[in-house]
């Protein structure tokens, strides 16, 4: 075992590399925009210049000269086909249907050509004339409107509440009242989006890197009023998505018809610039905290209102307050979360899409109030820690959080923390250490799988997820090796095809828990088949009782030792060959859940939503650095630790939370993208521009597998950790600036000019 590969803990399996780590490292995994496809055409878009108005004119006859031009799609192209639907798709806005201009960098034309060097050359020719109105970029700008977020989404339904909070608030002894705020932020994944459209006869073929190959098929057929079973989508690889790939663009449609009316596949790939106005971001939040406390630190009162930047036309919640809510023992709660509508195209889910904003505000909160009390932060948190949820009074189906917080304490060596502010320095350094809670909901979603058992010990697995860099696809051969007592080596596993059993988008921490359930169920079923085999009347292990066989070893083991090879079991069963495919839905899920999981859009279980709230927990403990004369931040070390359910692979478990640990580094200290007020425009929209860290910006990171066993959560036990990693890091890099510094810093990012106060 090495750091890399940790050595697995009670409830863990075998940090065993990555199917595809091979591929990936020497260029062999393929991307969508990678497949080859013959006679391929390439598409570029042209965007709007303006964030709000009408398109009065497009100049296209400069474009049509270049050689090579096949031809332009513009508003009125669309015809007969159906808008976006919000949800699936990430925005209502259907750019081509109408001359409506909601945001800059909308779609306004796809110009196609021979290649792609013309295809370039042509959309730089494209002109447009707007009429353009005074947009409103945001938060204190003229002309947005306020609506309530509660109940504007299916996912946040109203805003938690619970006591009287007013009269707690009035009567705390201790009370904190602070405003924090997180800026927009982009997706800026190596792989660039893209889409390829190619139609063969009325089967359409759709290679595009997705979370969701399922939820894609049913939404690109409804708007373009055609049989799903005439569209596919495949994606076997993504190259960064977190969210960013979840929901359907408006692009997808557009390529589409464009290759039905050329007669030819379509390629566009969107610049990185682009790329900003025409995919989702992480919306820009501003929060007020108040927490009232006793003297010896018991939180009496808790209230968070959020607001939140989203587009005109779309209601896109964040709605972080559904956890921030019941994170600790509140004696009362008050929330509210209000959309602020603007002249932005529509936000979407980021890494931890809720908790990242909203935990931040929290844990700073909680940072404020420590200092208030005078009490060690982490003691303060280990105060208020609850027997039950504040607001329902549900039990939490596993809670280790406080185990976290002392295996990462101890790693860390917070105990020679020194609790006066800009006590510890070293040299011209100002030293300061800083702790958050990172929590995350445990998601889990129908899910369904094929699994195929051959004689000679090789197994396959079929389910319609996605890689996105998790490791899913070696997490699931693991639970199929495991279950049928077969070695990793001889299984197979197939994702990101439409045309696989299907799964749940892959986002929101489920993949794990969904397709390992899935598969499982589909392995047991296999076992019974099996087992039943050689169990009856002049079979091999004749008389064994089927709740006490195991299958090891290529082998089908009886509780009294007896064996038979897997060769000779098949061979009772006259095939060579056994098959299931199984439909999983965890406990709760409506009796539509499996339609729905068809028609792409299932529905979700876990979190608070069971008669126990299920959420993944962990610590981070931060040590900066800042020096005295420059103000250069630097982060020398972190350390995280996390409790999670069952961890499938210690291996790939650790990538996802150090991965998390450091995106967190970047949002505290570097992310941002940075809207012009007067035009409602992006500014820094490239990797020059809009900062996240490199390799010289980060440190040491540990990250501790804290064991945990919870059999409530779903078959497998597995919690999901995806998204855990960077929830609580910002706020502990906050924590450790004040503490260095004495400067509290409440509004990300934060850089060195905040410091020279």
């Amino acid at each position: 075992m090495s750091k890399e590969a940790p050595a697995p803990r009670e409830n863990m399996g075998a940090p065993v590399p990555r199917f595809d780590a091979r591929l990936k490292v020497t260029g062999g995994a393929t991307y969508p925009a990678d497949i080859p496809v013959a006679d391929l055409a390439y598409g570029v878009l042209v965007t709007s210049l303006v964030a709000r108005g009408s398109l009065a004119q497009l100049h296209t006859d400069k474009a049509a000269t270049v050689p090579g031009f096949l031809g332009l799609f513009r508003h009125g192209d669309m015809a007969g086909t159906q808008p976006p639907k919000f949800g699936v798709a990430a925005s209502s806005i259907g750019p081509l249907h109408g001359d409506r201009i909601f945001h800059d960098g909308q779609i306004i034309a796809l110009v196609v050509a021979e290649t792609y060097e013309a295809a370039m050359e042509a959309a730089s020719l494209v002109t447009a004339e707007y009429d353009e109105e005074r947009p409103s970029a945001g938060f204190d700008t003229q002309g947005t409107e306020t609506t309530p977020g509660a109940g504007a989404s299916p996912l946040f339904g109203e805003d938690v509440h619970a006591g009287d909070f007013d009269a707690a608030y009035a009567a705390a002894p201790v009370k904190i009242d602070e405003h924090y705020s997180t800026p927009t932020q982009h997706h800026n994944p190596i792989e660039l989006f893209s889409t390829t459209a190619a139609w063969r006869g009325d089967q359409l073929t759709i290679y595009e890197p997705t979370q969701n190959v399922t939820g894609w098929k049913t939404e690109l057929s409804r708007q373009l009023g055609i049989d799903p079973n005439r569209v596919r989508v495949i994606s076997p690889y993504v190259g960064g998505a977190f969210g960013s790939k979840g929901p359907m663009t408006a692009r997808t449609a557009i390529v589409a018809v464009a290759a039905r009316r050329l007669g030819r596949p379509v390629r566009c790939v969107v610049t990185r610039m682009q790329a900003y106005g025409t995919q989702t971001y992480r919306a820009e939040t501003r929060h007020r905290v108040r927490i009232g406390a006793e003297r010896g630190g018991h939180i009496t009162a808790f209230g968070h209102e959020g607001w939140e930047v989203t587009s005109r036309p779309d209601a896109y919640v964040v709605g972080g307050t559904i956890a921030t809510g019941r994170l600790y023992a509140y004696g009362s709660v008050a929330t509210h979360v209000d959309l602020v509508h603007a002249d932005r195209n529509t936000p979407g889910y980021m890494r931890s899409p809720p908790e990242t904003p909203y935990v931040y505000a929290l844990e700073n909160a909680m940072d404020e109030m420590a200092v208030a009390l005078a009490m060690d932060p982490i003691e303060f948190r280990r105060v208020n820690e609850p027997t039950r949820e504040p607001i329902g009074g549900k039990p939490f189906s596993s809670r280790s959080l406080l185990a976290c917080y002392d295996e990462a304490s101890k790693a860390f060596g917070w105990s020679d923390r020194e609790s006066a502010v800009g006590s510890m320095r070293d040299g011209d350094w100002m030293i300061g250490m800083g702790c958050a809670t990172a929590v995350y909901p445990t998601n889990i979603a129908p899910c369904a799988a094929r699994v195929q058992l051959m004689a000679d010990g090789h197994a396959r697995v079929q389910c319609g997820c996605h890689e996105i860099g998790t490791g899913i696809r070696t997490v699931a051969g693991q639970m199929a090796a495991e279950r049928l007592g077969v070695e990793l080596t001889k299984v197979s596993v197939e994702m990101g095809d439409s045309a696989l059993p299907p799964a749940p988008v892959s986002g929101g921490s489920n993949s794990t828990a969904s397709v390992c359930s899935a598969v499982m169920k589909a392995c047991d079923a296999i076992r019974n088949r099996l087992f039943l085999a050689v169990s009856g009347e002049g079979a091999p292990l004749a008389g064994a009782a089927n709740s006490g066989m195991s299958l090891g070893n290529g082998q089908v083991i009886a509780a009294d030792g007896r064996t038979v090879t897997l060769a000779d079991a098949f061979a009772t069963l006259q095939t060579v060959l056994i098959e299931e495919y199984a439909e999983f839905t965890p406990k709760g899920a409506s009796p539509q859940a499996l339609k729905k999981l068809y028609a792409g859009q299932p529905e979700f279980r876990g979190g608070e939503r069971d008669d126990a709230v299920k959420y993944a927990f962990g610590a981070e403990l931060v040590e900066v650095r800042i020096h005295t004369l420059t103000r250069e931040i630097r982060i020398p070390r972190i350390v995280g630790a996390f409790a999670a359910g069952r961890i499938m692979n210690p291996r790939t478990a650790r990538s996802q939370l150090m991965g998390g640990m450091i995106w967190g580094i970047g949002s505290a200290l570097q992310e941002e993208t940075e809207v012009d007020p007067r035009n409602a425009r992006y500014v820094n929209k490239d990797l020059q521009d809009y900062l996240v860290p490199v390799n010289a910006d980060i440190g040491d990171v540990q990250v501790i597998l804290v064991p945990e066993t919870d059999p409530q959560v779903n078959p497998a036990g597995v919690k999901g950790l995806g998204e855990l990693g960077n929830v609580g890091t910002p706020a502990a890099v906050a924590s450790a600036v004040y503490h260095a510094t004495g400067i509290r810093v409440r509004d990300l990012p934060i850089r060195l000019d905040n410091l020279l106060t």
